[in-house]
């Protein structure tokens, strides 16, 4: 791509010059990587620029479909949607962003500048629950929105995508059964825009954690708000603290919720949606399952929480 890059992002930033570049991270599978600019003199001190590079061979992949497809999807939720969300469930806004043949270059406010510098590998049950807080909060927003430019789907483990993962699936009962999981869900009568890939690390905290943002928004789409819970609370509690911690984690999800859904003064029956979604959280917990099992082959203790809860639904459904 022929273009300043330098150019673009000063005066995306209104800055006189760029003092250094600090690569945060490379993406996913050499898919480019995330850097953060500091800049002089400029209306931001610092901003993270997302640097997409599309390789040019295997385009036919089903990884490379979905991987390009979630990139897209990213620059059209900060275009088109993150724009919508209130400062209750922060986000880094979008600064601006050009798009090539082969190439995507997203910049973004850097949230350790805005008050987020603190990421975590463990998290305090209070922290826990303000992240629980947040997606209740961001759910409550977007009830059934349609997800116009996002995935129809989203969660970045959702079976059309994940073919190959299906058939590594050893367990044959829960490997014939993943259609009628993934139907169950996708039936839903209440759905909202989820963020699909709500795990531990995309979290931001602030200095006294009791404030938090989120990151990262390439499997953003269509769903019930349960799939981004279960994902969540897997990814940040162990086997038996997420079958100790249920009820009340879920709770408290269903109370951000309607507060949420007060506030935005959202039009829906929310008795019938928590209905529907209480039910629906073990089938989402299922489908997550279906996908890690296949991704990641291994023993499975068969008495372990994730196991039961899948059990229980193949049983149900099949």
């Amino acid at each position: 791509m022929k273009f300043s890059l330098n150019d673009f992002i000063l005066d995306k930033t209104l800055g006189n010059s760029i003092g250094k570049r600090s690569v945060i991270q490379n993406l996913w599978d050499n898919y480019g990587e995330i850097v953060r600019y500091f800049i002089n003199d400029g209306k931001y001190k610092t901003v993270i620029l997302k640097h997409v590079k599309f390789p040019k061979n295997n385009k036919t992949t089903t990884s490379y479909i979905r991987k390009e497809k979630s990139y897209n999807v990213e620059c059209e939720w900060y275009i088109n949607w993150g724009k919508r969300v209130d400062q209750l469930c922060k986000i880094p806004s979008c600064l601006g962003f050009i798009k090539g043949e082969n190439e995507i270059f997203i910049l973004l406010e850097d949230l350790n500048s805005s008050g987020y510098p603190l990421r975590k590998m463990q998290l305090s049950f209070p922290e826990i629950k303000s992240c629980i807080k947040f997606l209740g909060d961001f759910h409550g927003k977007f009830i059934n929105q349609n997800p116009v430019g996002l995935w129809e789907t989203g969660t970045y483990w959702h079976l059309e995508t994940r073919a190959d993962e299906l058939e590594n699936l050893s367990d044959s009962r829960l490997r014939n059964c993943a259609s009628a999981i993934d139907l169950k869900l996708n039936n839903a009568k209440y759905k909202t825009i989820v963020h699909g890939d709500a795990k531990l690390e995309n979290f931001c905290f602030s200095k006294n954690s009791d404030q938090v943002a989120l990151l990262d928004f390439q499997y953003t789409g269509g769903g019930v708000g349960v799939k981004d819970l279960v994902y969540f609370i897997g990814s940040c509690l162990t086997d038996s603290d997420s079958a100790k911690f249920e009820n009340e984690l879920i709770n408290h999800y269903f109370s951000a919720l309607k507060s949420s859904i007060d506030r935005n003064m959202v039009d829906v029956n929310f008795y019938l949606l928590e209905k529907e979604w209480r039910e629906l959280f073990y089938v989402a917990w299922a489908d997550f399952h279906r996908f890690f099992k296949g991704w990641s082959p291994g023993y499975w203790d068969p008495d372990c929480y994730s196991e039961r809860v899948t059990k229980m639904v193949v049983n149900s459904l099949c």
